[in-house]
């Protein structure tokens, strides 16, 4: 799930709250952080509130510093680990208040690979808040070990959360499973796309864009799949049957080994990197070939596009040219000229990205630079 930004009906003035609160997670100031938090909860907000429209918006913030390149990531780390403690004792603070033993039972999990937790532990305290039995399974939740807890459990949904978008094939593997169980399934989390589009394109029975409105779809309920839930993923994405989001995907590391050998003869600047530069490199175009396999898997050239314009804003913020992302599309569209859609898909990044900035241009094979 998606940390909620908006207020809630009752919520009161937080900002300075919010600042004492940006003030010490940036300071990696635990014990403040907790004050700042349970001082809210105790003399003007409900626990929904402090979750929902406190910590939720720092921690966005925190991202955003992040990527900003105003925090390391070992202060964006620290930061994520103090919100997690504070739910904790607020958790544990409130509990009993609002409990009720016998809700109706869900669970709440990362789909296998999501690390990102927070959003996920967002949505299983105000769950709890509201009278529902919660199972937080936590991060990367592996398939099997996911449909094993549901068939133990019976629990009325489950809510899988994912916030990288290289997750939407587990995701997919993951709702269709849970789905084939005969549980429903509400998805959230910045992977699903900002409008939920991935969601609904991989099956789910519901998806919301926070917690809030996740806990408000699942008070009203949703319908148990039927026998026509246990399909195969092409029934969902019939271009799969192209087969270029497996061949992509299956020759990832080839792709990239051959994409930064060819960068280092043809694209000059490279030739004086650093070891760690070069190795930065290589990690940058493994995310792009990811990126860019998640794009066909979904058949959304939209999804790519995004993906290297916040690159882009990503490298300049760290003093490195966007444009040096042009050369390594240019690479990847000649190792891929048998593949249209991702030629495609490439071509639309390459056009955006050119808008931005002045382009590279790297000569093709047999041609001279």
């Amino acid at each position: 799930m998606t940390p909620s930004t908006v207020q809630g009906p009752g919520a009161v003035a937080l900002g300075p709250a919010r600042e004492h609160l940006w003030s010490a997670v940036h300071q990696g100031d635990e014990h403040r952080a907790t004050a700042v938090v349970l001082d809210l909860l105790e003399s003007s907000a409900d626990p929904e509130t402090v979750l929902l429209d406190l910590i939720a918006p720092v921690q966005a913030r925190v991202g955003a510093e992040w990527a900003a390149n105003r925090l390391t990531v070992a202060q964006e780390h620290t930061a994520t680990a103090i919100h997690e403690r504070v739910i904790a004792v607020l958790a544990h603070r409130v509990e009993g208040r609002s409990r009720t033993p016998d809700g109706p039972r869900v669970t709440v999990a990362c789909v296998d690979g999501e690390w990102h937790a927070l959003p996920a532990r967002l949505l299983a305290e105000v769950l709890r808040l509201r009278g529902w039995r919660v199972d937080f399974l936590g991060a990367q939740v592996p398939t099997p070990h996911l449909i094993a807890h549901l068939h133990g459990t019976g629990p009325r949904a489950v809510a899988l959360s994912s916030s990288i978008p290289t997750h939407l094939p587990t995701a997919h593997t993951a709702i269709t499973a849970c789905r084939a169980a005969g549980v429903p399934v509400i998805a959230g989390g910045a992977a699903f796309g900002p409008d939920g589009r991935y969601a609904r394109a991989l099956g789910a029975d519901g998806w919301a864009p926070d917690a809030r409105e996740a806990a408000a779809v699942l008070g009203r309920g949703l319908d148990r799949p039927g026998p026509s839930a246990f399909h195969q993923t092409v029934d969902d994405l019939p271009h799969l049957s192209d087969q270029e989001y497996t061949m992509v995907a299956a020759t990832k590391h080839q792709l990239v080994k051959q994409t930064l050998a060819d960068l280092e003869d043809r694209f000059e600047p490279m030739r004086a990197y650093t070891e760690r530069q070069r190795r930065h490199t290589a990690e940058d175009l493994a995310h792009i070939v990811e990126y860019l396999a998640t794009s066909l898997y979904v058949a959304d050239d939209e999804l790519f596009l995004r993906f290297i314009l916040w690159t882009a804003d990503i490298l300049t913020a760290r003093g490195v040219p966007a444009r040096s992302l042009d050369p390594a599309l240019d690479l990847l569209a000649q190792h891929l000229k048998d593949f249209p859609r991702a030629r495609r898909t490439l071509a639309h990044a390459r056009e955006a990205l050119g808008e931005r900035t002045p382009l590279t241009k790297i000569p093709g094979p047999g041609k001279p630079a």
